[in-house]
């Protein structure tokens, strides 16, 4: 690849993608959103990271966009970066804790949205299964899983 402007050689780097995903907690109960896109399925909130855009920025404008819901007391359970997390490239997914009032509408490319409890969740797509999973045990233990 070739600079426009000089015409010198750059460097291409394939680096994983950044996004985040949103564990929303409106009374005990967790926010999903059903995809309209591929892959299909539910899934927590969540989305890419814009370039010039903060992770946390990222988080709420997700959520907002995809459930219509304004989250507060935002903060980092974990990130997620396996290369085969998600089938279409390799992401690296900041996930975060919020709380919510009110009922998720679904919006942008979210078909539906609805609210869950541990013991009643759909089919899942991408490593969200996992990532709940976690989320449910931080709130046991105050510790989440590590590799070590």
């Amino acid at each position: 690849m070739k600079c426009p402007a000089c015409n010198a050689e750059i460097s291409v780097y394939r680096n994983p993608v950044p996004t985040v995903d949103i564990i929303i907690e409106i009374e005990g109960q967790i926010v999903l959103v059903e995809r309209k896109n591929p892959p299909f399925g539910w899934a927590l909130p969540g989305g890419f990271v814009d370039y010039g855009e903060s992770f946390e920025d990222a988080a709420v404008r997700e959520a907002k966009e995809e459930t219509g819901l304004k989250i507060t007391g935002l903060r980092q359970l974990k990130t997620y970066s396996a290369p085969g997390r998600d089938a279409r490239l390799h992401t690296a997914s900041t996930v975060f804790i919020a709380k919510a009032e009110g009922l998720p509408v679904a919006g942008d490319d979210a078909k539906s949205a609805a609210l869950f409890s541990g013991g009643s969740l759909p089919e899942l797509v991408f490593d969200h299964h996992e990532i709940i999973s976690d989320y449910y045990k931080f709130r046991q233990t105050g510790r989440v899983r590590g590799r070590c």
